[in-house]
């Protein structure tokens, strides 16, 4: 029995039978509504934060089907935004107007350039409570996609592209780059299903060749809590550059040997588990 308790025990004593009845009965109800209200209290004392899942090249908002459909089922809502893969200023800027559109704490994920994207987006955004970063870039200032993806041997992203010319809204032309589809499932995908990763092949975005070069302006994971998946059989991004900004960034860090750079498709309950963590962790 609770101090409270105890003491209106001794109310109770010292007025007579009739009134103590009525106390009695106002403190069992009491006691209830108190005991029923205690635990929802206590969980909601901060609310869910959303998750803002950013693709990265080569990519689209579909390869987060399977980690959405366990964040939703854990009751988290869920933004799957379309990163546009135009530049790393421009992308960021529209990816900040996404997280203005949304209430309440963050939890910001970026995949594979999505990483370059929600480094600069987040920067001085009170609200973005964690970054995870999904076999992503996790750039530096002054730093590029395209640098950090050679700071070590293994990638062999650049054999396997195709480019074409695209108008720019001011005029000119740009360039863009997609995965030969023939050679994404082993680029891209090697640890997916045939079937799907020639799916994702068809439906890949393409990316701007200077996205790929533009260095960061901001990097928000030195003020941010910041976690990783290392993707053990990345052929995009090196395994050991993944660790390495992982590394520098004090990022919590898990690795998935066996993963390909579509470990969000390959791996979804490991990586819905790193996001389910970081979302517990701002709570």
């Amino acid at each position: 029995m609770s101090r409270s308790s105890r003491t209106r025990s001794t109310v109770k004593a010292a007025t007579t039978v009739a009134v103590a009845s009525v106390v009695a009965g106002s403190l069992l109800g009491a006691t209830t509504v108190s005991s029923s209200a205690a635990s929802p209290k206590a969980g909601a004392s901060r609310p869910k934060p959303t998750v803002v899942l950013v693709h990265g090249a080569f990519a689209d908002a579909s390869s987060w089907s399977g980690v959405i459909k366990r964040l939703q089922h854990d009751g988290y809502p869920v933004v799957a935004t379309a990163n546009p893969l135009r530049g790393v200023t421009s992308d960021a800027a529209y990816l900040r107007s996404v997280l203005d559109s949304v209430h309440g704490p963050v939890v910001l994920v970026g995949h594979s350039y999505g990483g370059s994207v929600i480094t600069q987006a987040a920067a001085g955004d009170p609200d973005v409570k964690a970054l995870v970063y999904i076999a992503a870039f996790i750039p530096n200032v002054g730093e590029s996609a395209g640098e950090l993806a050679a700071k070590f041997p293994g990638s062999t992203l650049g054999e396997t592209l195709n480019s074409s010319s695209y108008p720019l809204p001011t005029g000119g032309t740009g360039t863009e780059l997609t995965i030969k589809q023939e050679l994404f499932h082993h680029q891209f995908a090697a640890d997916v299903p045939a079937p799907t990763a020639a799916i994702m092949a068809a439906g890949q975005r393409p990316v701007a060749a200077l996205a790929l070069d533009e260095k960061a302006s901001k990097a928000a994971w030195k003020d941010i809590p910041s976690y990783a998946m290392v993707a053990g059989q990345d052929y995009n991004i090196p395994p050991k550059a993944e660790q390495w900004m992982a590394d520098r960034a004090h990022a919590r860090t898990v690795t998935i040997d066996n993963a390909s750079h579509a470990v969000a498709v390959s791996h979804p309950a490991a990586v819905a588990d790193l996001i389910l963590r970081a979302a517990r962790d701002t709570r």
